[in-house]
């Protein structure tokens, strides 16, 4: 059996599961609660707390860690990467704690999976990261020579969404061109041709969504960031956590909308359609990169199990190209699906080098 363990840090949760082969065998999220977190300075102080519930959460399942194959973590944004597998190494494990790309919490799946495998010899890599970034150079130019778009997102689950939509409807990945967008509390969209994630447009430069503010005014954003009236800390919170539905409507939740929606609430039809028509710009902006050649559009995500929403997005956008949907993160899966996919030699894993991501 190819029995792999999946691991998964959030902010306040760890994500595990056991495969045996594509068969999930069971899953656990481990809840951290925001009282034991504020004890610690640093995520990487996090790391023996995190470390300590996986083999705790193991035992109560009764599993056997001499019997596991491979472990598969959610890889952060550690550096910027290719799309795939990375096997985790000494470097890897160098960089997430002297430097990262951005020291978000995912990136101690590598540590802590990096721990595990010295005990047992075997192999732990990480898949599709935050941090993956293959963009066309066309795509990263700015108007300010000091900035450059960088390639981070939801890569994970749209890159599985991807490979789902053409094996389901019988076309290659490597040789076809899809416009894709995840729909949850941060929206991204990214154009996949021939295999490559061509463009990214994360959720700072692009759709507000649930909690993330989008793309906003440059001059509004200038002023209100020296207005005073915010922290670096704040403003940074307000665009990320406090903006797009929150801000608007004082939730998080699209079914809460979609309720005052249903009861009337005009001001509610009038932020959601908003958020529709961003999502369906942004897929829009995709397009003229391949010069209008598009495949298929993928929605995917959590909130794409809105018939309601998606259909918005749809109906703008279904002139491109044909619109498949395929609701729901499904990370933990595509997790297993990727490392598996090393295992069986239907794809190598790359080695992380340091110096190639100068």
């Amino acid at each position: 059996m190819e029995r792999i363990l999946v691991i998964n840090p959030g902010s306040t949760s760890t994500k595990l599961a056991i495969f045996d082969g594509e068969n999930e065998v069971w899953k656990e999220s481990l809840s951290h609660s925001l009282e034991d977190l504020l004890k610690y300075k640093s995520i990487y102080d996090q790391i023996d707390l995190r470390l300590n519930l996986v083999y705790k959460a193991m035992e109560e399942h009764g599993e056997d860690l001499g019997k596991l194959t491979a472990i598969a973590s959610r890889g952060g944004p550690i550096a910027p990467v290719k799309s795939g597998a990375y096997e985790i190494n000494d470097e890897m494990i160098h960089v997430a704690f002297d430097h990262p790309q951005d020291p978000h919490v995912s990136i101690l799946g590598a540590i802590i999976a990096d721990r595990i495998v010295k005990e047992l010899g075997i192999k732990a890599y990480i898949y599709d990261a935050v941090s993956v970034d293959e963009m066309y150079s066309l795509c990263t130019i700015t108007g300010l020579p000091g900035i450059r778009r960088r390639g981070q997102g939801h890569n994970l689950n749209m890159r599985a969404a991807a490979l789902k939509c053409c094996a389901d409807e019988g076309l290659d990945y490597g040789k076809s061109t899809l416009i894709v967008s995840h729909l949850g509390g941060g929206i991204s969209v990214s154009l996949h041709v021939d295999g490559r994630i061509a463009d990214i447009i994360p959720d700072e430069d692009g759709c507000f969504a649930p909690d993330r503010a989008g793309n906003i005014p440059q001059t509004q954003l200038v002023e209100l960031c020296y207005s005073g009236k915010y922290t670096q800390k704040e403003m940074i919170s307000l665009l990320k956590r406090s903006g797009g539905l929150v801000a608007w409507l004082g939730t998080n939740d699209t079914r809460d909308v979609e309720k005052m929606i249903a009861g009337g609430d005009e001001k509610a039809k009038l932020i959601y359609e908003a958020m529709a028509f961003v999502v369906a710009e942004n897929i829009g902006r995709e397009a003229p990169i391949c010069f209008g050649k598009v495949d298929r559009i993928v929605l995917t995500g959590g909130i794409a199990y809105s018939e309601y929403f998606t259909r918005m997005i749809a109906e703008r956008v279904s002139w491109i190209a044909p619109v498949t949907i395929i609701p729901g993160e499904n990370e933990m899966q595509a997790l297993a699906n990727g490392v598996l996919r090393v295992l069986r030699g239907i794809e190598t894993a790359h080695i992380f080098h340091e110096k190639a991501t100068d």
